[in-house]
């Protein structure tokens, strides 16, 4: 065994509590390495002088391209835990302590791996619904002004006039279609048609409606069974803010000035072509970047964050460039939010790896672009073979605590990136695929308006394109299969996944809840493969049920543990 390729890090994804008693630990090994592994344990504060260990098997949960993943689940009334590992490849067996893997002599307490302490402040609690939920972003300038219309046009402040009374009056259609949850891109009064430069946090935009408008909005959507979710533009605001506005004035005598970042001693506008001389969102003048760690500024902040939620009873707060906001006004947007409305949830925009912000005390999810972007290379683009794509799974799947994984929020689009459907060259079975995967993979699918119908485009133009009201196109039934099939079985939602097989074109892997099994095989392009004949058949795409053809797929439902037979 070559002990460079096993690696565990304590108090992390590889190491957490689920709740008081339920904990897991997982170790990374060289594939194909290790024979078996164990997991000894032992109470890090026993009285005794020496330590009396228990030991379990590790579980071999994930193996792919480089590395086999071990996986041990513990319950336990120990809130003190010692441990290590002990690998065997059949040969040779390699104890695994904190820092080394050979010990001379006794160990001593110090030497082993520690949970130090299972708090239950630092344990990652995220809402339960967010497991149930599947989500319809709404780009609102974008979408309605009414009953499934836009009047359109062309100034950049009104952009194509999508109006809160728009999205209210076509919740009907998003119910229909499965959805249960809406998350608005900003609402609030701002100076461009995207609203992400926010001009009064307290007001809506009144191009797009009234604070009574996001009340019915609210109010509707409830009585729907959809929760309501807002953007939150903290990290920059608009240069005709009050705040800056201010400082613009007075300079250093501005009792704002500390609100915002690399001022110099009299800030200015630049002119054009000219770059900022102070922190912006990227390069933007018009967007100067806030100081969220500023004492006014983050209570100003949370007070906006709670504002939303008590007077209006939205369910969370999308947090716009979340990852260039300070871990401790995270922190404190999270509790200020949770103290409000306990089953509210913060998901951050993370265009990268977001474990940094996944333990339980700065946000329940982030946007998983990642996602997105596995899935543009292995069926828009075709770039990669299966076994990579698995091996890019493997990442999606065990760089997060438990409870943050089943809570990411999995897109194909956003207001921010081109069309999926133009990234597959308007392919409609290489979007039936990637949609096939998002409704059955671990985390929350999250749907931009318009994906369903069909809508194409490259520039933000295009991209952000009125909604097609009465138009029809065969994804919108793709949807609706998908969603439905992912709400009627819970494996779907609550299961681990794990991987069948992966090669060339072609990828299988079951979701696997209590005692059901829920097997997805599909072929992208590939030469045709036998189809699964175990279990109930789901769903199946393809004529002829002996064999999976190119661009099909079939998804098959079986008892496992003792169950009854399908």
């Amino acid at each position: 065994m070559n002990p460079a390729t096993i690696y565990h890090r304590p108090l992390s994804e590889f190491a957490f509590a689920m709740d008081g008693t339920h904990y897991v630990f997982r170790l990374r090994t060289g594939k194909g390495e290790a024979r078996s592994c164990r997991f000894f344990y032992a109470d890090r504060a026993a009285m005794a002088p020496e330590l009396d260990f228990a030991c379990l098997p590790m579980k071999k949960i994930r193996e792919d391209r480089y590395f086999d993943w071990y996986e041990v689940r513990l319950e336990t009334k120990l809130e003190r835990i010692a441990y290590y590992f002990e690998l065997s490849d059949g040969a040779e067996t390699l104890c695994y302590f904190g820092d080394c893997y050979e010990m001379a002599g006794t160990p001593t307490r110090a030497d082993y791996f520690q949970l130090p302490f299972n708090h239950r402040a630092d344990r990652l609690s995220v809402p339960e619904w967010t497991k149930d939920a599947v989500v319809y972003n709404i780009f609102p300038d974008s979408f309605a002004d009414g009953f499934r219309t836009l009047s359109g046009g062309s100034d950049r402040k009104t952009g194509l006039g999508g109006t809160i009374r728009g999205v209210t009056e076509n919740l009907d259609y998003i119910a229909s279609m499965g959805f249960n949850c809406i998350y608005l891109n900003p609402i609030f009064a701002a100076e461009s048609y995207h609203r992400y430069d926010t001009l009064d946090y307290y007001q809506v935009d009144p191009h797009m409606g009234s604070k009574e408008d996001v009340r019915a909005l609210v109010e509707k959507a409830h009585s729907l069974g959809i929760r309501v979710l807002l953007d939150g533009v903290f990290n920059h605001i608009s240069s005709r803010h009050f705040l800056f506005q201010d400082v613009l004035r007075n300079g250093m005598e501005s009792k704002y000035y500390s609100c915002f970042y690399q001022l110099p001693a009299k800030p200015k506008l630049p002119a054009p072509g000219e770059l900022p001389e102070y922190t912006c969102f990227s390069y933007v003048a018009s967007m100067p970047k806030t100081n969220t760690a500023d004492p006014y500024l983050r209570q100003y902040f949370c007070d906006v964050g709670v504002y939303w939620i008590r007077e209006f009873d939205i369910d969370g707060w999308r947090l716009d460039v979340a990852n260039e906001l300070d871990d401790g006004f995270l922190r404190a947007f999270r509790t200020a939010v949770k103290a409000a409305k306990p089953d509210a949830v913060v998901v951050g925009e993370v265009w990268e790896n977001a474990a940094h912000y996944l333990n339980g005390d700065m946000m329940d999810s982030a946007m998983n672009y990642d996602f997105r972007r596995y899935c543009r290379r292995f069926f828009a683009e075709e770039t990669v073979d299966a076994e990579t794509f698995d091996t890019n799974v493997s990442t999606l799947l065990l760089r997060y605590r438990e409870n943050a994984l089943f809570a990411q929020l999995n897109l194909l689009d956003s207001h921010d990136v081109s069309r999926y459907l133009s990234l597959c060259g308007e392919n409609v079975d290489k979007m039936e695929l990637s949609v096939l995967l998002q409704m059955t993979f671990p985390g929350m699918p999250c749907v931009f308006y318009g994906d369903e119908k069909g809508l194409c485009g490259l520039s933000e133009s295009e991209y952000r394109q009125a909604m097609a009201w009465g138009k029809s196109h065969p994804l919108e039934d793709v949807y609706r299969r998908l969603i439905a099939l992912r709400k009627e079985h819970p494996a779907l939602r609550y299961g681990d996944f794990v991987t069948n097989f992966a090669a060339g074109k072609t990828y299988s892997y079951s979701r696997n809840w209590e005692n059901t099994r829920i097997t997805v095989t599909m072929n992208l392009g590939g030469a045709p493969i036998p189809a699964p004949q175990t279990g109930r058949l789901l769903l199946k795409k393809g004529g002829n049920h002996a064999i999976i053809g190119a661009w099909e797929y079939e998804v098959r439902e079986e008892r496992i543990h003792g169950g009854d037979d399908l």
